[in-house]
């Protein structure tokens, strides 16, 4: 059997750097609150001219850089987004267009938080029934152009990003072992945009992550036929560090086994995932045939679990 897995990865990271220290000046809030509160020390804003199909093209181009992969090659581009340029054209169009990809299908997937899981769990299905080769799937969110920076509650926990894999057959030691994907439409308006800015029951959003995230992470295990014994590495959505912490504690995994990423990015929805690969691989905190469990929790409310053995 064919096993679907990632052959390169890329990441872009907004160019503006906002901190705490930035919100101090602008609203009623503290360095302090935020930090003990998120995790979150500094964000990063995509300038004005940057949309969200540019942070995906950037991204993209990294991604099959690293894979060996040209665009001619890839057969189909999955765009993890809420936060598109507009309603339509897709992002997923704009990027096959920019990179070239002549011959490759496109749709933009909403899945908010989840959506770069949700795309990785469809690109294998493509890739392992034999339909298609490569998958380039894209987790992107410009998500200052969202955001009410004005309402203390919001405004301090969203950041700008884009991050990028080119799937493909590995070896069968290698890959995606298992997946999890679920909905609780019960607690869709918890988090929502029904006017111009994002909204959001931070309380009941937290007590929905706690519990969710740590139950769907050592399910994905369970599926794999594995144990939290065998985890090398964990990479929540980085959306606040209390939440990932009771994720951790749940594999019962040392503190240098986790990715902590939202100190430096903050919530950067569908693109905080593979932004926090890219950032651990760099930094040799990934290793070939690593076990990695992705999870994630977003607006649906839907979430999202993967093992996944690193390498090709």
């Amino acid at each position: 059997m064919t096993r679907a897995g990632i052959l390169g990865i890329g990441s872009y990271v907004g160019e503006h750097v906002v901190t705490n220290k930035d919100f101090e000046k602008r609203i009623d809030t503290s360095d302090e609150w935020i930090r003990t509160r998120t995790g979150i020390e500094e964000r990063r804003f995509a300038p004005d001219n940057v949309d969200t199909s540019d942070m995906a093209y950037e991204a993209s181009v990294k991604a099959l850089k690293s894979a060996g992969v040209s665009a001619e090659e890839i057969d189909l581009i999955l765009v993890a987004t809420v936060t598109p340029d507009m309603p339509f054209p897709t992002v997923s169009t704009l990027v096959q267009q920019r990179l070239g990809a002549k011959k490759a299908a496109a749709m933009d997937i909403s899945a908010a938080c989840a959506g770069f899981i949700y795309g990785l769990a469809t690109g294998q299905q493509f890739i392992e029934n034999g339909g298609y080769k490569h998958v380039l799937v894209i987790g992107v969110e410009k998500l200052s152009k969202i955001t009410d920076m004005t309402d203390r509650n919001t405004a301090v926990l969203f950041g700008d990003g884009a991050g990028a894999a080119v799937m493909g057959a590995v070896s069968e030691d290698r890959g995606i072992l298992a997946y999890e994907l679920g909905a609780d439409g019960e607690g869709a308006m918890h988090i929502n945009q029904k006017g111009e800015y994002i909204q959001m029951n931070g309380r009941e959003v937290f007590k929905f992550a706690v519990r969710q995230m740590g139950e769907s992470a050592l399910s994905v295990l369970e599926k794999a036929g594995l144990s939290k014994e065998d985890v090398d590495f964990l990479i929540p959505h980085q959306a606040n560090i209390r939440i990932m912490e009771a994720s951790r504690e749940r594999l019962e995994l040392p503190v240098e086994k986790m990715s902590t990423t939202v100190k430096k990015y903050g919530n950067t929805s569908s693109a905080s995932i593979p932004m926090a690969m890219v950032d651990e691989l760099n930094d040799g905190k990934i290793k070939d045939g690593d076990l990695l469990v992705l999870v994630g929790f977003g607006a649906g409310l839907v979430w999202g679990s993967l093992a996944l053995r690193w390498g090709r």
